[in-house]
């Protein structure tokens, strides 16, 4: 296999791997929030952060155990991946068919445990096989961004409108948003189901990516976890939590904040929110550049730094009183000030990502030994994809309670300002604590 294939296989797979998620993320919580009689399933904040937050955490958690483990020392990772995703798909296939809050946090649980390894698995398969990381791995990765907006934008566009008509602005194409669109938001999951299915065979073309049979240690985790003594390790451990606690907020109010804040059709949620991800290509096609100039300390803190700056333009424009849908005597889509401001502040969420998670995910390879690569990117996701998620769960309860009505938040402006505090106070100390380390040292 060239090296040619090998890079647009491992593209393939990422575009694949976010497509899986991209598809439904953006508006499961406004799905989960939005009441029956909208076509929702009337779940309040709170149970909204214990699916989308506390099951992806146990998903997290139980990575090194299940991924790291198993394709550092006894399955190719391929292969592995390939299972995970078969079985992953056939659960979230039967999630869109519960209504229950019990039932969907049950498998959402089971869900998350298939599909959080995957992700970190990804990773380290395209670390395995690319040359030159810092400049290759950046333009491999940016196809699962693509995957992400592709499937944010084709769903909607062919299942929620009707009479698609051009515009300058994204998605491009918009039409007339289907009666029951609340309610269609549910197949997004049967789509993701299928979509991973597919994606289970595929990987069975990926390259070869055999365990290690010579590693010292039988427990590969566990010798990831003396990362630890790394100071610089522990501090970007310690500095990712809250990034990733506010993250996760991110994707369980946005589609809730659009509409009803901003007065955004259910319709256009998942399309507005790939605006950031444009803004995450351009990033990370010159990632690489930028952390060669600027290092990874400044890369990651400017990371930071742009949460704090969405959060606070969102937490500004929410100062007004919330507006209806965003609509004209027509009942077409209208673009609002308001609007335009919190949909393309979004470009933000693309320096966000790029220059802080995938600079940290590269950090963690660079001072990761060989025989724990896996697993390394595993601890690290328990933190990212396990503790965040987990502590963004209560967090958000609290902020309903706060800046909200019967456990739903109302008081946008007073959410987001809490948020945007919490990001500058977290790029500022990063900034004077963290100090680069030698590669592959522990």
């Amino acid at each position: 296999m060239t090296m040619n294939s090998v890079k647009s296989r491992l593209s393939a797979m990422m575009f694949l791997q976010y497509a899986v998620w991209g598809i439904w993320l953006p508006v499961l919580a406004t799905y989960l929030q939005s009441s029956a009689a909208e076509g929702g399933l009337g779940f309040t904040s709170g149970q909204v952060g214990w699916i989308i937050g506390i099951a992806a955490s146990l998903g997290a958690v139980s990575a090194p155990f299940i991924a790291g483990q198993f394709a550092d020392r006894y399955f190719s990772t391929e292969k592995f991946l390939s299972l995970l995703l078969l079985f992953g798909g056939i659960v979230k296939f039967v999630l869109s068919f519960q209504t229950s809050f019990s039932s969907w946090l049950m498998l959402s649980v089971l869900y998350s445990v298939l599909y959080m390894p995957t992700l970190s698995l990804t990773n380290s398969m395209a670390f395995a096989h690319l040359k030159n990381i810092d400049t290759e791995w950046p333009r491999v990765r940016v196809l699962g961004t693509f995957g992400w907006i592709a499937a944010s934008w084709l769903f909607p566009m062919i299942w929620l409108q009707s009479n698609l008509e051009f515009q300058v602005l994204p998605p491009f194409f918009v039409g007339t948003e289907v009666v029951d669109a609340t309610a269609r938001l549910g197949d997004t999951l049967k789509v993701s189901g299928i979509i991973s299915i597919l994606y289970a065979f595929y990987c069975m073309s990926l390259p070869n990516t055999p365990p290690n049979k010579q590693a010292s240690e039988k427990l590969a985790f566990m010798k990831a976890f003396s990362l630890l003594s790394k100071k610089s390790f522990a501090i970007l451990v310690v500095a990712s939590l809250p990034i990733a606690i506010i993250h996760q907020v991110y994707f369980m109010q946005t589609g809730p904040f659009l509409e009803n804040q901003l007065g955004l059709l259910v319709t256009y949620i998942a399309p507005a929110m790939t605006v950031g991800q444009f803004a995450e290509i351009a990033v990370m096609a010159i990632l690489g550049v930028f952390i060669a100039r600027f290092g990874f300390r400044r890369t990651i803190a400017i990371g930071a730094f742009a949460y704090f700056a969405r959060y606070l333009i969102w937490g500004l424009i929410s100062l007004q009183e919330p507006s209806g849908p965003s609509v004209d005597a027509a009942g077409q889509f209208l673009w609002t000030a308001p609007l335009i401001i919190g949909v393309f502040s979004q470009l933000l969420h693309g320096v966000c990502y790029a220059c802080f998670f995938a600079s940290a995910y590269m950090y963690v390879d660079k001072i990761a030994d060989d025989d724990i690569r896996n697993s390394a990117q595993t601890v690290f996701g328990i933190i990212i994809l396990g503790l965040g998620p987990m502590l963004a769960a209560p967090l958000l309860g609290l902020l309903a309670s706060v800046f909200g009505e019967a456990g739903v938040v109302t008081d946008f402006a007073g959410m987001w300002f809490t948020l945007a505090a919490v990001a500058l106070l977290t790029s500022v100390v990063f900034m004077i604590a963290f100090t680069e380390e030698a590669e592959s040292s522990i």
